[in-house]
């Protein structure tokens, strides 16, 4: 069974032991499968850009149990080998719970953990670290350790002594190197498609075999041999192929699971990307389009001066059905202040401007306030936030009756986090949707089919 690779916190060194792997199978032509714990895009696109398979996010909390085992084993049977790189520390999940964590996948796919571990500055506290950790839930098996930042013969010599007696396989010992550090910004990893630092696959593959233990390491890699099991499909559906939907995809917007162009491919609905980067028009075919997050605050004059992509947006409004997610609800609004306090111009379509807060950041539940093109009255269903900017300036209900497409929006939904309480969030209108919340459509049917159904009646009224 493959292994997940987990560490006690955050930026302890998954991410990196995840690419040196992967870089090393990739030098022996070997395909891996991987999958990221939670709902990353960045850690994700990192794993994809090395010409491996995609990888495929896990999420308890946004998916499901049964979602998540049948996506793991769907895409894992396709290879010999798979790995899953966990989130944050072993135990953190919802909240204060475990619930979605890291270990919450590793019990739920029945697959082993493999541990890294920071260790500068340490040495026996380091076995106190993995005993608590142990013994924390007996039901979860730690198979392997990896020790990172250990810079010195000596360091390994007494980290090896600590752990002699221990019923726990050392797998290696990474040395600080800034050649396989990756950078980093407000929301994570940088991109790879945000000019992020582009990986060395050789050099990765080279370390990987010179400081870890790759041929034990490569049992714990092992795909499943078999598994039965029944996807969902999504045969209901009455699609208008003679439309199809538009999706932002360049180095501003990306944030993206990559299951849903799939499920929208596989019901039948054309897809045609359009950039808003290089000022491009939307596809005059197009009857809807999807906005997905992104760094908009980034590219905000980049945007400003697309002319023809705002423009056209501008006009896709009147007839088309917008989906906009975080970072696309963004370039919906007057102005996108930067980090320097400069405005720039966005599409105006939605009355509100945004500008750099605190980070707000977590799982939501979601209630529906009333009947909309993805969420209807009262249905309860669950999303994920991230972003450091807000909004400022919403105009009051006569500034909003001043402008014919702005009179009907309303929130669609309320949100809340762990333990806090409901508030109204987003726009929407009959042919708009817009919000900060970050959804997965594939797994979500009941929402899926409201999407669906929006773009479809779109469609036919426009035709």
């Amino acid at each position: 069974m493959p292994c997940v690779i987990s560490s006690p916190s955050t930026d302890s060194g998954k991410t990196t032991l995840s690419l040196l792997l992967s870089c090393w199978a990739f030098s022996k032509g070997i395909k891996i499968q991987t999958f990221k714990v939670g709902p990353d895009y960045l850690d994700q696109q990192q794993l994809s850009s090395i010409g491996q398979p995609i990888c495929r996010n896990l999420d308890i909390f946004l998916s499901g149990e049964k979602w998540v085992q049948e996506s793991f084993f769907k895409h894992s049977l396709k290879y010999e080998f798979s790995l899953i790189e966990g989130a944050m520390g072993l135990f953190d999940g919802l909240g204060s719970t475990t619930y979605s964590s890291t270990a919450n996948i590793s019990k739920l796919l029945n697959a082993p953990i493999i541990f890294i571990v920071n260790a500068r500055g340490q040495v026996a506290s380091l076995l106190a670290t993995i005993r608590g950790f142990r013994d924390f839930d007996s039901e979860l098996s730690i198979a392997g350790i990896i020790f990172n930042n250990v810079n010195s013969d000596r360091h390994k010599k007494l980290i090896k002594e600590v752990f002699e007696n221990e019923d726990i396989e050392i797998l290696g010992f990474l040395p600080s190197d800034s050649k396989i550090t990756l950078n980093k910004a407000n929301l994570g990893l940088i991109s790879p498609m945000d000019n992020g630092k582009e990986i060395d696959v050789e050099y990765f593959a080279n370390f990987a075999e010179r400081n870890l233990d790759v041929l034990s390491l490569i049992r714990f890699l092992k795909s499943p041999q078999k598994k039965i099991f029944n996807s969902d499909s999504f045969k209901d559906f009455k699609i208008d192929k003679s439309k199809p939907i538009a999706i932002v995809e360049d180095k501003i917007f990306h944030f993206q699971y990559p299951e849903t162009k799939e499920f929208l491919s596989e019901i039948g609905i054309p897809l045609i990307s359009w950039s808003i980067y290089d000022d491009e028009e939307i596809p005059n075919e197009a009857s809807s389009l999807i906005i997905p997050g992104g760094f908009p605050e980034k590219y905000a004059d980049h945007i400003s001066n697309s002319i023809k992509s705002l423009n056209s947006l501008r006009k896709f409004r009147k007839n088309g059905f917008i989906y906009a997610e975080c970072g696309g609800m963004m370039i919906l609004g007057e102005f996108i202040k930067d980090e320097n306090g400069n405005n720039h111009k966005m599409s105006g379509i939605l009355p509100f401007s945004s500008k750099k807060n605190k980070l707000s950041v977590g799982y939501r539940y979601i209630e529906g306030l009333k009947d909309t093109p993805i969420i209807k009255q009262k249905q309860l269903i669950r999303g994920h936030e991230f972003h450091y900017w807000e909004i400022e300036n919403n105009f009051s209900e006569l500034d909003l009756r001043k402008a014919e497409h702005q009179k009907n929006l309303s929130s669609p939904w309320k949100i809340k986090s762990w333990k806090t309480e409901y508030k109204n969030e987003g726009f929407f209108d009959e042919k708009l949707h817009a919000s900060w919340i970050h959804l997965h459509l594939p797994s979500s049917p009941e929402v899926a089919k409201n999407f669906i159904d929006a773009t479809q009646i779109i469609s036919s009224k426009d035709s």
